[in-house]
This record gives structure tokens, sequence and C-alpha cells, in this order.
């Protein structure tokens, strides 16, 4: 009879359980529906809406545990997914957690409780918004979407930027911007061109990378819409900071997004300029090493390699100030710049067919450095080659006299002659001696 009486008991305990459990996962739920719907609206003071709501769903979460014992609580626990048991444990652990622990069947469970979270690193954000203020660039700290759409840039600089980044752009801007990756496979008639539609400009520019270690041109898409200029890469380069510096301190420095995008191509004809220099000062250290009196191969193979590097250099500058051009000469055509910035435009295009000069020079002086190294190690090779014909020459006798004595003669004095054999050895020897005394007397075998 006791038996039956317990059974209600027990199933009126498990109905209570269930009860709060369902209580718990409605509030848990409310908690997170709310709390995603208030993160993703673009309204004034979202912070403080944000924590008004958060902290009111944590009230009411914070009431209904104080209402449980401990053993109600673990259970609870338990039977919640991990990140909603994750949120209940830090509601409670502060003043029960200890008491709540014991109550826990898996040690398992409890250990993952206990431990700290790994907290996930964010990457920096790399978009970066500039504005004219008192005719400087200054630079906006962007943040979230909110604070994109409230700054009114002429230009917006974005580093490998994730997909959250772009969304931003597109929503604020309603501009859909090119994916990084994809800007090296693009065709080459598809670098240039408007869209119809929008009266969109799409430029897709190789700008110059010179490191220590390496050097390569990297892709920069370009898109001016409504007066701003969007710039989008992979990775930071020297012009772009170049850019920001000088429009930050020289005021009047850009009016508008077309004007930081030709200084963008001023400064990267410039870092070439620079470049090339550096070229020059590599290949003349190079041209003392080559002009030098006497080179072994292996100082050698190690001046054709610094002069492919250098001719390798060099091709890529080449190829950068062709695409600037190509780039200048299509806003130029199409009469996207004003009066001025077409002056400004021209005075680029001269700049860069200055340095055209000085590139075919490299290239002349790089081949003629590279003929030179080369013929010394022709050089050093036909010396040794030299010693092998030398001997060749010089071994000639000895082999006519050994051949001679050879021979089956009927009558051989040799033979009965004591010191007949060291004779034809000495003879033999003098033989040797005298083409080499010959050929060093005529400087050939120096």
């Amino acid at each position: 009879m006791s038996e039956n009486e317990d059974l209600p008991s027990v199933s009126a305990s498990e109905e209570a359980f269930q009860l709060h459990l369902q209580e718990v996962q409605v509030l848990l739920s409310r908690h997170r529906l709310v709390e995603d719907l208030v993160r993703r609206q673009d309204m004034p003071r979202h912070d403080l809406v944000d924590g008004l709501v958060h902290r009111q769903n944590l009230v009411e979460l914070q009431r209904k545990f104080d209402a449980l014992e401990a053993p109600e609580i673990a259970r609870i626990l338990e039977a919640l997914p991990h990140n909603e048991s994750v949120v209940v444990w830090e509601l409670v652990k502060a003043a029960r957690g200890e008491d709540i622990l014991e109550e826990l069947s898996s040690d398992e469970f409890r250990d993952t409780l206990t431990s700290e979270p790994e907290q996930p690193e964010r990457k920096p954000l790399m978009l970066n918004a500039f504005e004219l203020h008192n005719g400087r660039l200054r630079q906006i700290n962007i943040e979230t979407r909110a604070a994109l759409a409230a700054a009114k840039p002429i230009w917006v600089d974005l580093i490998a930027p994730d997909k959250e980044e772009l969304e931003w752009v597109k929503q604020v801007f309603g501009l859909t911007l090119p994916d990084p990756e994809d800007l090296t496979d693009l065709e080459e008639s598809a670098r240039f061109y408007i869209e119809d539609e929008s009266d969109q400009i799409h430029l897709h520019s190789a700008f110059l990378l010179d490191k220590a270690d390496e050097s390569r041109n990297v892709g920069v898409a370009f898109v001016l819409h409504h007066g701003i200029l969007f710039s989008i890469r992979n990775e930071e380069l020297p012009v772009f900071r170049l850019q920001r510096l000088r429009a930050r301190i020289q005021p009047g420095y850009v009016s508008d997004g077309k004007d930081v995008l030709l200084d963008l191509y001023a400064a990267d004809v410039e870092y070439s300029a620079d470049t090339l220099e550096d070229v020059y000062a590599s290949l003349e250290a190079v041209g003392k090493r080559v002009l030098s009196t006497e080179i072994t191969d292996a100082e050698a193979a190690r001046i054709l390699a610094a002069i492919a590097a250098e001719e390798d250099l060099n091709g890529r500058i080449r190829r950068n100030v062709m695409d600037t051009r190509r780039a200048l000469s299509f806003l130029i055509r199409g009469k996207f710049l004003s009066k001025d910035q077409q002056e400004d435009a021209r005075q680029i295009l001269r700049d860069i067919e200055s340095l055209d000069g000085h590139t075919a020079f490299l290239f002349d002086k790089i081949n003629f450095l590279m003929d030179a190294t080369v013929g010394f190690i022709n050089i050093n090779q036909n010396k040794i080659i030299k010693l092998f014909s030398v001997a060749s020459v010089a071994m000639l006798p000895p082999t006519l006299i050994a051949s001679v004595y050879g021979m089956n003669f009927k009558f051989m004095p040799e033979l009965e002659w004591a010191h007949g054999y060291p004779f034809s050895l000495g003879l033999m020897l003098i033989s040797i001696l005298i083409p080499f005394w010959y050929f060093n007397k005529k400087g050939w075998l120096r």
C-alpha cells in the first residue's frame, strides 16, 4: 500500500519539474528572440535599447531561478542545450554555484560548466571611411553598420573585407562590391567599364608592392558611385598609406572621390619612380662586382641572381605604370573628370612617359650586365678547357716515344744497354716539359 501511495507523489514531482523546465525554456526563447531582433535593427540609441531589453529578460530569468531549489536547477541545466545551460549557469553560479554542482550527475558536464569559455577572436574591421573636414581627410571610426550609415564619406577603403562588411556597404550605399579574390581573374576587357543602370564607374588596377624579400603587383578594385570612391583589395599598400597621410596633413589636397582616385594613381607613379631609383642603386653595386678583375663561378651565380631579381622588379614597374596609363586614359576619354582633374590626369601621364625611358635604359643595362657576367663564366670555362688542351698537346711527344719503344725491331740495342729504359723515360719527361715551357713563355697558360 505504501508503494502505491508513493507513485502519485513521484508523478507530481516529475510533472512539476517539466512545468519549471517549460517556463525556463519559454523565458530563454523570448530572451534570445528579442535580443536578435534588437541587434538587427538600425535605430538610434541602439546600444541603450539593447541593454534595457537584455537586463529585463535576465531579471525575469533570475526571479524564476530564485524560486527553485538547487536539485531542480541542476536537473534543468542537464536538460537544456549547451548554449542555454551556459546562460543559466552564469545567472546562478554566483549565489548557489557550489550547491548546484554537487547535484549534477555527470562529472563531464560539471567540468564543462566550470571551465572558462574560449572567447573567439573577432577579426578587426578593415573598413576605413574618410570624410572631408576643414579641407582635410578625416578618418571615421567604423565599428557598426549604423556608424557607416551615419557617415558622409568621400572615400571608403576596404582591406580583405568579410561578407558582413560587404553587406554593410550594399545596404547603406546600394552598391555590390566585387570579391577581392576575383580581382586577378578578370579579363582585360572587363577591367574598365561603366554600369549603365547605376552610372557606376568600375576600374581594376594593379599597384606595386615592393618588399625586401619579394616584389609583386596587387590588384585593387575602384568603384565611383554617387561621388564616393570605394576601393577594395586584399592587403595594405604603401601608396594608400601615403595618400591617407598627405590628405590628412595638407588642406585642400582633395575635394571629392575622383580627386582621391587621381592622387592614388599619382602616388603609385611616384612610388614606382622611387623603386626605380632603388633599382639604379642595386644595379650600380652589381656593376662594380661584374667589372672587377676576376669573378669566380660562385660569385657569378650570385650576380646573375641579383640581376634577375632587378629585372623582375623593373618589369613589374613597367607593367604597373602601363596599367595606370590605361586607367587614366579611360577616365579622360570617358569625360568623367572636371577640367582641373583632366589636367592633373595628363600631368600623371607625362610623368609615366618619363618613367618609360628609365625602364628601357634599365633593361639595356641589365642585358649588358647579364652578358658581361655570362662572358666571365665563359672565360673561366675556357681556362679549364685550355689546360686540358695544353696537357693533351704536351702528351703527344711522350706518346710517340712510347710507341716507338713498343715496336718489335729485329735488333733492339736498348735491351743490352743498362740505361736504355731510363733514357727513354727521361726523354719522355723532357718532351712533356718543353711544350709547357713554350706555352708559358707565350703566356698561353695565364
